[in-house]
Order: structure tokens, then sequence, then C-alpha cells
């Protein structure tokens, strides 16, 4: 028990150093330079949508940036919140859904220490590339407040880095992004122990996807709320 203490403030100091440096980046960086920040939709959500497999509903987008993904959602029918840990993001999400002439609730949250305070409830939440800037000893806290938020039978999609993936110049769990981020990169079996321990698996697999500048292999996380 002693041990797990300095390993819970490590993880906490290595998310909140992140927090720090992305809002940095939404202030200093243009948007068009910030490698995840992509107005077109990914496909694997638009699959989502256009299969039917989520219909138009409440839905809410943790870690929601720029707003790119609700801003698509909420012109495709869906009720729209997004949450992020960032004031500018949140501000610059503001306006470009304005600017789309597109409807959007945004406000600013952190998605573990922060979601215990929201009333609100909704049917689908997502995160995409969300996942591997939280730790490992703090991913529990988080998916519990997912779970929470959801309507029964609410679906949760979640997208993040796969141990498979080579970018940032290495193969270990954790790497350091030229960002001045810190990134956690997970296996399909974690992700799998995880998530069942919250939420029905739909589908977990790995996938390719095309990023900014180069292709990058994701774990791709569709579930279920648990009874």
């Amino acid at each position: 028990m002693q041990g797990s203490k300095p390993a819970e403030l490590i993880n906490s100091f290595m998310d909140r150093q992140n927090q720090t440096r992305i809002d940095d980046l939404y202030k200093n960086t243009p948007l068009e330079e910030i490698p995840w920040n992509m107005e077109t939709p990914p496909e694997l959500l638009v699959e989502l949508v256009d299969s039917g497999k989520v219909h138009p509903c409440k839905a809410v987008d943790l870690g929601c940036g720029a707003g790119n993904h609700a801003i698509y959602l909420a012109g495709r029918g869906f009720e729209v919140t997004g949450i992020d840990f960032s004031p500018t993001a949140i501000r610059i999400a503001k306006e470009n859904a304005e600017k789309k002439g597109v409807k959007c609730n945004f406000f600013v949250a952190d998605v573990i220490d922060g979601l215990d305070k929201i009333n609100q409830t909704w049917d689908f939440a997502y995160d995409w590339g969300l996942l591997h800037h939280i730790s490992p000893k703090r991913r529990r806290k988080y998916l519990e407040n997912v779970r929470r938020i959801l309507n029964p039978k609410g679906k949760f999609l979640s997208v993040s880095f796969s141990e498979k993936d080579t970018s940032f110049e290495g193969s270990a769990k954790y790497r350091k992004t030229s960002l001045g981020t810190t990134l956690y990169f997970s296996s399909e079996d974690e992700l799998r122990k995880l998530f069942e321990m919250y939420f029905v698996i739909i589908v977990l697999r790995t996938v390719e996807i095309s990023g900014k500048f180069q292709p990058h292999i994701f774990n791709y996380v569709f579930a279920e709320k648990m009874k």
C-alpha cells in the first residue's frame, strides 16, 4: 500500500504536465500544426454513424479539443456536448462551431477529477486520442466516470495509441513526444482487462489510422455500458 502512493503521485504529475503542455499548444501553436487537430472527421467515427451503430442522440466528446468531431456529429443530428480541460481549446471550439453555424455545448472540465461534478448523462460518449494521455494508474477512475455519465445501454468509443505503433523513436510503453507530452502505448490485452470491468466490449481491435503527418497504429474499443 505504501508503494502505491508514489506511483499515484507520479502518474498524477504526468497527467498534469500533459495538460499544461497541451493548453500551451492551443495558446501558442497554429491549429494546422497541432498533429491531432483535423477538421475532416475520422473514417471510423463516420462509419459508426453511417452504419447506424450509433444513432443521433445525446453525445459527449471527451477531450474535444477544437471541437471538430463534435461539430461533425452536431451536423449529423446529434445533440453534442464537448468537454476539455483546456480553456483555450474550449474557446476555439465555441468559435469554430459558431463559424460553422452548428449548435454545440462546450465547457471546461477535467475528465478524471471533474466529471463527478457533472449531473448530465449521455447516450454516446467517445474519446479520440485522449486515453493515451492518461496514465495507467488513473484510467480506472476515468472509465468509472464515463460509465457514470452514460445512460443505460449507452455506447462508448475510445481510440488510442497501440504499443505496436513505432512513433516517437521507441517501443517502450511510455514515450515522450516532440511536443513535450508523455504518452502511454497500450496493448489490446490490457485494454480488454480494463474495459471489461465497466463495459460490455462490442469491438476491440488494432487499426491503422491516417494521421495528419503519417499513419499510426491505434487500439479501437467500442463498448456498451454494463448494467
